[in-house]
């Protein structure tokens, strides 16, 4: 792979009849019917960096550079001033190989793993919380309007989630427009493909959103701490630890966000309010039909 600075056509959309993303598998319904749905699969990729073995991911496949990279950026295996020189994929190995101008070493670091709530089972190591010391994201500002416009385009874009479901998404955005919309059977793998690309391309952080479909954890806190990104929104609930780290950090976290209901939980100074709340009734149409709040 070619390292560029240049980000293609943007916004970077989901393709839910890609290869390899789902297979057709036979069943019976409740009535004992034969049906045949598409279910999403799940692979393995081994991450290295450099000559090191790091990690061992369930993930469906797809953007495999921008899994690796991202997930050694939030590691902090990847400094801001590294230099990728290469990204070698074996889709028939299942590997993906990083390799930097700096040499690297983290044996020790690789030895202090946490298994995390994520689905898909997240790995954190033992030391990521280091990297939030001294930490001062943006002061950038959130208008409602824009988490409104982004809540009702997300829910109608094309995805594995509305063919097969089983999978989580994950969007950066800038005001109220999509750049960015990854999906993956682990929330923190689908974080890590926006952290991949974000790095790989040069993206500044300080005016982005990240928007997720699932639980607002301190797994996914941290990471888009360590990615610079001020505002973290979903339209699931909230851990109490994801809270708490949220507001030492001073990162804006809104969650249970449904038509034009939300909570905002932390950082609520970057908020500005320009939105004319709505009823009951409009507030049900932007639900997205059979939305699960995991």
């Amino acid at each position: 792979m070619t390292i560029v600075n240049k980000t293609g056509p943007l916004p970077l959309l989901p393709d839910p009849n890609a290869p390899g993303l789902t297979r057709r598998i036979g069943g019976t319904d409740q009535t004992g019917k034969d049906v045949e749905i598409s279910v999403v699969e799940e692979r393995p990729l081994t991450i290295y960096l450099n000559s090191q073995e790091i990690v061992t991911a369930m993930t469906i496949g797809d953007y495999p550079e921008y899994l690796a990279v991202g997930f050694l950026k939030n590691q902090g295996m990847l400094r801001p001033d590294d230099i990728v020189t290469q990204i070698d994929y074996d889709d028939d190995l299942e590997v993906v190989v990083v390799r930097t101008e700096r040499q690297t070493s983290y044996e020790e670091k690789v030895k202090k793993k946490t298994r995390t709530s994520g689905c898909a089972v997240g790995t954190v190591f033992g030391d990521m919380m280091e990297g939030l010391e001294g930490l001062t994201l943006p002061e950038a500002e959130v208008k409602t309007t824009d988490l409104y416009k982004l809540a009702k385009e997300i829910n109608t874009l094309p995805s594995l989630y509305l063919e097969a479901g089983a999978i989580h998404g994950t969007v950066l955005c800038q005001g109220g427009e999509v750049l960015v919309y990854m999906e993956d059977v682990g929330r923190h793998n689908a974080v890590d493909k926006i952290a991949g690309w974000m790095f790989l391309h040069g993206i500044d952080a300080a005016d982005k959103i990240l928007y997720t479909t699932g639980r607002l954890t301190s797994e996914m806190v941290i990471k888009t701490a360590l990615m610079g990104i001020p505002v973290l929104a979903s339209r699931s609930g909230f851990t109490a630890w994801g809270v708490e780290i949220a507001r030492q950090l001073d990162l804006t976290l809104i969650g249970r966000m449904r038509g034009q209901r939300y909570v905002c939980l932390a950082g609520e100074a970057r908020l500005t309010r320009d939105a004319v709340v709505s009823g009951e009734d409009e507030d049900r149409k932007h639900r997205r039909k059979g939305a699960l709040d995991d």
